[in-house]
């Protein structure tokens, strides 16, 4: 078994280009390895080490060059680097640095559409308990539908009277079209407990504030053109279609088909609406957005104070954490983050592809 070892190193010796011929081992040496003759070979190396020993020698005098395809470099391994290997290497290049009042700023958004939900919420509890009338909701619905309107029109750099026609004509086709389904609403819940209603409301509202799109890219899409090819997520519209399902819900709960018509056309517009006009009071002042949300947030506080003082309390802490300690807790654990990047990482594509 030794001898077939020997035999081996000697024949890939020969392969490899450290033979013989190529370097000065004498026929002699050649046979005494091939029968391991030991008088012969004492104090000699074998071909192995002499061709690694020259490998190593070529290896010195060439020079190691960076490139993706070529196959293995003559003198060097094929997962070799040199010392520049590590000179590219870059610690926390796309690490952003943030401040405590830019980030509680942006935290704003989130509070500010939870408030706005908790206030449709309190609605509809107000309404179940004791029926709001309809005309003074009704009357409501138009002040917010038309001072929603005008803030977009305030807050947009420019508009022309087409998109004004069809915004006009969509709103009349919306509000005609939940008119007409109102009585289907109004009976459609009626074989259904108050209990399932109120826990399958609740999980809806959960998942709408769960999967809703905080960073207006859905309301981004729908004032953009059609033809970057951007489309809102798929989570967003499970989101929004969870808000109107649970609309249906309560307000399939009232007594006549008027207040649920009414009560529907408050929810949608906050659903549906409010995100867009929010996005353009940010859009358009950053003072304006903290003050509408700070007016936001405490007639939320007022409707909820009278209405139930454990909820109001919770309302009330959930909007301070969100607010205030959330920022402070990013901040706080941006310090420990650790990023590398360096010749290893995949390519990354500048552009898009279509």
């Amino acid at each position: 078994m030794e001898d077939a070892d020997k035999h081996k190193d000697l024949k890939r010796s020969e392969a490899s280009g450290c033979g013989r011929e190529g370097y000065g081992i004498a026929g002699k040496e050649d046979r005494a390895w091939e029968h391991g003759d030991a008088d012969v070979l004492e104090g000699r190396a074998s071909p192995r080490e002499q061709c690694r020993g020259v490998m190593n020698a070529e290896a010195k005098a060439g020079k190691w060059q960076k490139v993706v395809y070529g196959g293995m470099q003559n003198g060097f391994a094929d997962n070799y680097t040199d010392s520049s290997f590590l000179e590219a290497m870059v610690m926390n290049a796309n690490v952003v640095k943030r401040d405590t009042w830019t980030t509680v700023r942006d935290s704003v958004v989130i509070s500010q559409y939870l408030s706005a939900v908790a206030m449709v919420a309190t609605v509809w509890t107000h309404s179940l308990k004791a029926p709001v009338d309809a005309s003074f909701l009704l009357l409501l619905d138009a002040l917010l539908l038309l001072l929603g309107f005008v803030i977009v029109l305030l807050t947009t750099d420019y508009i022309s009277f087409a998109s004004l026609y069809r915004s006009v004509l969509h709103i009349v086709f919306f509000v005609c079209g939940l008119y007409v389904m109102t009585p289907i609403f109004q009976t459609l819940t009626r074989s259904i407990s108050s209990d399932s209603i109120w826990a399958s409301t609740v999980c809806l509202l959960l998942v709408h504030l769960f999967f809703h799109d905080y960073t207006h890219s859905t309301v981004s899409f729908t004032r953009a053109k059609h033809s970057q090819g951007v489309s809102p997520s798929f989570l967003a519209n499970v989101s929004l279609h969870a808000s109107i399902v649970a609309s249906v819900l309560i307000a399939s709960r009232l007594p006549s088909w008027q207040s649920v018509f009414s009560l529907m056309l408050f929810s949608l517009e906050i659903f549906l609406l409010f995100p867009l006009v929010a996005y353009c009071i940010q859009k358009w002042s950053t003072a304006f957005h903290l003050a509408f949300s700070f007016i936001l947030t405490v007639v939320t506080m007022g409707l909820l104070f009278p209405l139930n003082r454990m909820v109001f309390y919770l309302y009330v802490l959930v909007i301070l954490f969100i607010t205030f300690v959330c920022p402070i807790f990013l901040i706080k654990i941006q310090e420990y983050k650790f990023e590398i990047n360096g010749p290893w990482d995949e390519a990354k594509l500048c552009f898009d592809i279509d």
